[in-house]
């Protein structure tokens, strides 16, 4: 199976102005925002841990993982539950963002690169750029978004599901 015949499918969420999407086997579940459990000492983007289904995922702010301003929490507001392979690592973890759209599909053709220049996102983080209707879509790499994270994320979860467990 060749991935430049077949389109792809991508869930879509908003930060801020900006429409993003991330490829849907990359997503386990989409959850209304719940309590979040602040970890001590975690980078300013780690909101902390959620309990889902009885295993701790650590949850990230996506927009202070991509340096925008901290936003009041909405009705809208989603976590994405994400499953990555980072480092040849399995990482399960939550990504909070402003809204979550739809599934569209999106032909191979249809994606662009990023541009080169006056991009405001780091380059290696876009796998690509859509068209829908009058808006860009910028595709992310989600896994290059989190493999500077890979010890922190898997750790996180790791300490809060076995905090007495020592090295």
């Amino acid at each position: 199976m060749s991935d430049t015949l077949a389109p792809n499918q991508y869930i879509t969420f908003r930060l801020g102005n900006e429409l993003f999407a991330i490829d849907v086997a990359s997503v386990r579940e989409v959850l209304d925002l719940s309590p979040i459990t602040h970890v001590p000492t975690a980078p300013p983007y780690m909101r902390g841990v959620i309990n889902v289904r009885g295993s701790a995922i650590p949850v990230v702010d996506l927009r202070l993982k991509f340096g925008l301003p901290p936003v009041p929490e909405t009705p809208n507001t989603r976590i994405l539950v994400l499953e990555l392979s980072i480092e040849g690592e399995q990482a399960v973890l939550g990504g909070v963002a402003d809204s979550v759209h739809e599934v569209i599909e999106l032909e191979p053709d249809q994606i662009a690169p990023p541009p080169t220049i006056a991009m405001r996102w780091r380059s290696e983080f876009i796998q690509g750029m859509a068209k829908r209707g009058e808006e860009f879509v910028i595709l992310l790499d989600i896994a290059a978004v989190f493999a500077c994270d890979a010890r922190i994320l898997v750790g996180e979860a790791e300490q809060e599901a076995a905090p007495a467990q020592s090295r």
